[in-house]
């Protein structure tokens, strides 16, 4: 017959062998799950640096001409209020 010693022994050993199992399907998950997260956050990456790259490229070609273009208007019309003003004193 068993007694309770025998029974005591049995289920510590069968309690660290659950743990084992489960310790590494808890790793095996977190392994795959770190796999897929770092495919997407690579994916992720590359896309941010193509925004970086489409921002600066239209802040430099498209921005940057505009508000020259918008100073020079300006300085235009400056010009003209200037020699009106002149013109128009009484």
């Amino acid at each position: 017959m068993m007694d309770v010693v025998w029974l005591r022994d049995l289920i510590i050993c069968i309690s660290g062998a659950v743990a084992v199992i489960v310790s590494i399907i808890v790793a095996v998950v977190v392994c795959l799950f770190y796999r897929r997260v770092k495919a997407a956050l690579d994916s992720i990456e590359t896309t941010t640096k193509n925004i970086q790259e489409v921002a600066s490229t239209v802040k430099d070609q498209v921005i940057k001409p505009v508000a020259g273009l918008a100073i020079f208007v300006q300085g235009v019309f400056r010009g003209v209020n200037a020699i009106s003003k002149f013109f128009r004193k009484k």
